[in-house]
Order: structure tokens, then sequence, then C-alpha cells
């Protein structure tokens, strides 16, 4: 393992020396050095992938949508912003309709000018297959997230109407996941996407793209230029890194090779602090379960009790102790101290006597043992640790519940897959569940993981869960005015995640990160995503 750690990070120096300076030389004052999680750069055309991971680094840093998020706070889970619309507003007549104002004066990188036809263009790279600009491999994406867009079309030149599929109240929070790349970048790159990458395509956000090594580097330049003057970059230059393997990202962290690494080893966290490094950490909403196949019928996690007792046969305080405490305990998709995670009748624990009772229900027992096939990552965006883990799961489920788990181990793209395969495709690698960690922050989120309309492969119900009385709430919820109203319907859907439970829940993420003393003025959001034009380097 120490020759592993030691070429990697040799390979490391190797990379960031072909970063444009000799071998031997010190970073730029002003160069913050990124190792992520991810097995490689994210895409860089405009929709980056890599999950969450990918959009934190390669996705709202250079390329930005209507709407933002505001990731200024740490002291509150993040909420919308106006991006490259200034405004936006629900039709009275047609709460189908949103016309999106959009921000006068803004140029993408390559000094072509934003406005409603570049937005029209972009939206027909996702959503029209006939578009000469269809981005097969962008559109998955994109339409992963956003399934509920009808129709669009240009108002004005700084206008636009978006059209879902039935009133939605949140469709601002679905719109923010549509990122605009520049239509002459994809000119300039022969109108063929792969070349586009090599370039890179340009945006309109803070940084923008300056070098991009496939499967090695990728290096982001402050945009001088931003339509944003209160938040343009400090930094000069980002260097990001892929580094899947926590132990390779800890040793060039403690090596010098680079000043932040993402999800360190939480058992070294005592050790880097003791050695002067900052760790941070924040709540934010963020769950890492499994999600169950439970629309798939030849599965034993078809059966309600079976997913219910699974939930009381493991103890999520071990687990935070194995995380050495960069992860708290989940019991459903919101925290329990959320206000809207309302009264559910199940509060999971570990009760093994109470999970075996109801696998028994089930038809399971010491006689005919529940077996499980897994899918899990050996890394990626969002996953923590997910070797350790699952280990641990597959452990803590045989010996309180008599559970045999097998895992199908696969790469973080692979994986991600299964969240645009119907739990019957090959992309489900003919598992039970499969362990993907993914966003918990508003309303959209939960359609989109758990309505019946957001059945994979149209949406991201991978598991192709369904429950008339969460449908029912809302169903309710997306034509609802009344904050306090919304709220309650918000809390009777949480309660039916619990008591029928979609997913194994396992733990919330603290989004662990550990920095060099140089690295100042991160602000750590409850957010999946972060500002980095606050950050600079002393």
């Amino acid at each position: 393992m120490r020759n592993a750690v030691g070429a990697a990070v040799l390979t490391l120096v190797s990379l960031i020396a072909g970063a444009g300076r000799p071998a031997d030389a010190q970073p730029s004052p002003r160069t913050l050095r990124i190792a992520m999680t991810a097995t490689d750069v994210p895409t860089t055309t405009g929709m980056p992938n890599n999950g969450s991971e990918g959009m934190r680094f390669l996705g709202y840093p250079i390329f930005e949508a209507l709407v933002l998020w505001d990731l200024s706070r740490p002291d509150q889970v993040a909420t919308l912003r106006p991006g490259l619309a200034e405004r936006w507003e629900q039709d009275a007549a047609d709460p189908r309709k949103w016309r999106f104002s959009l921000r006068a004066g803004v140029v993408f990188h390559d000094g072509t000018p934003f406005n409603a036809d570049a937005v029209i263009w972009n939206l027909d790279r996702f959503f029209r297959n006939d578009s000469p600009q269809f981005d097969p491999a962008g559109s998955a994406i994109a339409r992963g997230r956003v399934s509920v867009l009808t129709a669009y079309r240009k108002l004005d030149d700084l206008a636009v109407e978006l059209e879902t599929v039935r009133p939605i109240s949140y469709t601002p929070y679905i719109v923010s996941n549509i990122l605009l790349t520049s239509p002459n970048s994809w000119e300039q790159g022969g109108r063929d996407w792969a070349r586009v990458a090599a370039l890179p395509a340009a945006g309109t956000g803070p940084f923008r793209l300056t070098r991009f090594v496939p499967r090695q580097l990728v290096e982001l330049g402050r945009n001088d230029s931003y339509w944003d003057t209160n938040r343009r970059a400090r930094l000069d230059r980002i260097v990001l890194l892929p580094m899947p393997e926590a132990n390779t990202r800890l040793a060039a962290l403690r090596s010098g090779q680079v000043d932040w690494i993402e999800v360190p080893p939480p058992d070294a966290i005592p050790s880097l602090r003791q050695a002067g490094f900052n760790i941070v950490t924040n709540s934010y909403p963020h769950v890492w379960p499994w999600v169950f196949a439970a629309g798939r019928q030849s599965s034993p996690t078809a059966d309600p009790r079976v997913r219910q007792g699974l939930n009381y046969c493991f103890d999520r305080a071990e687990m935070v102790q194995l995380l050495n405490g960069t992860a708290e305990p989940s019991v459903g998709f919101f925290k329990p101290d959320d206000p809207n995670f309302g009264n559910p009748q199940n509060r999971y624990r570990l009760d093994a006597a109470r999970g075996r009772a109801l696998l028994a229900e089930a038809g399971f027992n010491a006689q005919r043992p529940l077996r499980l096939r897994i899918g899990i990552s050996n890394s990626g965006s969002g996953q923590m640790l997910p070797l350790p883990m699952n280990e641990f799961l597959q452990q803590s489920l045989r010996e309180n519940c008599g559970v045999e788990v097998a895992f199908e181990v696969v790469e973080w793209n692979t994986l991600l897959i299964a969240l645009r395969s119907e739990p019957t495709a090959p992309g489900w690698l003919g598992a039970d569940a499969v362990n993907i960690s993914l966003i918990s922050s508003d309303p959209s989120q939960m359609a989109r993981w758990f309505l019946a309309s957001s059945f994979s492969p149209r949406g991201s119900n991978s598991g192709q869960w369904r429950d008339e009385a969460f449908e029912a709430a809302f169903a309710a919820l997306e034509v609802e005015a009344d904050p306090a109203r919304v709220q309650a319907l918000l809390r009777t859907a949480h309660e039916r995640l619990v008591d029928n439970p979609p997913w194994l829940w396992v733990v919330h993420d603290l989004n662990p990160r550990a920095m060099s003393r140089r690295v100042r003025g991160f602000v750590s959001a409850q957010s999946w995503f972060q500002d980095l034009t606050t950050v600079e380097m002393q």
C-alpha cells in the first residue's frame, strides 16, 4: 500500500509540474490545488458528469443557470438567488408557465452575448433530440434532473417562458439544474461535443476553463470580466485533480502537493488537526442510503416489511463512530430536528428483535435467510468511504438479523447509470439496492427521487417506489401557495418516506474537507455546492 500511495503522489507531482511550471517550482501564491474524490476529471462541456461533485467543481464555477444557489451562509440550508435571470414569476392564468427575465449585458467567456437565443439553444441541446446541437450525454444528465419540462419559448431578447407538464410550485429549484454554454463554443469545436470538451467550452461564471488534460487535471482561471463585480474571484487559478483513493489524497495533502482534499480519511483527522491542517465540516442536505429496487417485484425489497426490517437491523451510532464523527445518523430523508420531518410511526434505531420479526413476516428467517445483492462504488461524489461503510452494513445486518449481503463493486459513473435506469435494466447490476448518496435540500429533490411521475428512465426515481399517500400530499403541495400549508403537506409526505421506506436510511454526511492553513476565506455552505470566489491563498 505504501508503494501504491507513493507512486500516486509521484504521479501527482508530475501532473502539477505539467500545469505550466517546472516540477521543483512552488505554486503561485494565488493558485489553489484541490484533490477531488472523482476517478476522472468531470466532463467540461457544460453539463458535467460525476454527480454533484462534477457540478461543484466543473459546473457552477464556470457554467451558470438562470437560477443559482446562495452559498454565502454556513448557518442555514442554502436557498435560491437570481442568476442569469434577474427575476421570475409564475403565470397566474396558467400556472404551468413561468417567465424568466434575463440579465442584460452578460457575455460568455468567448465574448459572445448571453441572451434568450442562447437559452433556447441550450434547452434544445438537452431536450430536443432532432436539434443539430443535441448532446446525448449531457441530455441524459439534464433530463434525469429535469423531467417535467414540456415546452419553452423566447418572448423577447431578454425573456423566455418555460412550461411544465403540470403546475409546480418549486419550478425555480428545478431550473437551477440547467447550465448554459456558449453556442459559439460548439461551432468552434466543429459542431462536435467531443472536440468542444478539448477546447474547452465557454460559460458565464466567475471562472473559465483554461486547461484540460483527460483523466489527469483541469485548470480554472479567474474571469476578470465576470458580470457580478462583487463576486469576482480572489484566486488566479484553481487546479483540480481526480484522486479517488482516500489515502492518496491524504498523502498528497501532507506532502504539500495539494492544498485541499475532499473527504479526508476519518481516522486521520486527529493527526491532521495536530499537524495544523484545518478540518472543515458542516451539516448539509445530503443523505447516504441504499436505494431499494422497491418497484421490481422479483426483489425481496419490493416488500415494505423487508425495507422496514432492514432499517432496524444496524446501529447508526456505530457507523458515525466509524466515520470519526463526520456524519449524523439518518432515520429519514430529512434530519429528525428538521421542522419538515413530521411524526412518523417508525423511529429507526438498532432493534434486532423488531427487525427479525418484520423479516419473518415477509418469509425470511434462519432457515430461509434474506439474501441481497447491493451495487456500490469504490469512491465518488458524496460517497464518503463506500467500501468500509458498506462492509460495516454487511457485517451488522448479518450479525443482528441474519441477512446475507453480497456486493457488486463498480466505478462511480457506472453506478450512476442505475439512477437513470429501470430496476429491471442491466444498469441496475441485478441488484436489490444501489448505494448512491443523494441531495435532500428542497421539495424538488423529494419529487425527483420519489414521485411516480419521476420513474426512471424518465426521471430519477430509479427504484420505482410508489406510495399513494405520498402522491396525494405532493399533488396538493405543488399547487399550494400558503407556506404553512406547504410545510404541513411536506411533513405528511416525509412521514410516508419513513413509514414506507424507499431507502435504507444510514447517515447524513457532514461534508468534511481538510485544508492547508494557507487556504483562507472558504465558507462551508449547507449545500452540495460551494462558492470558490471567496477563497484565497496566504
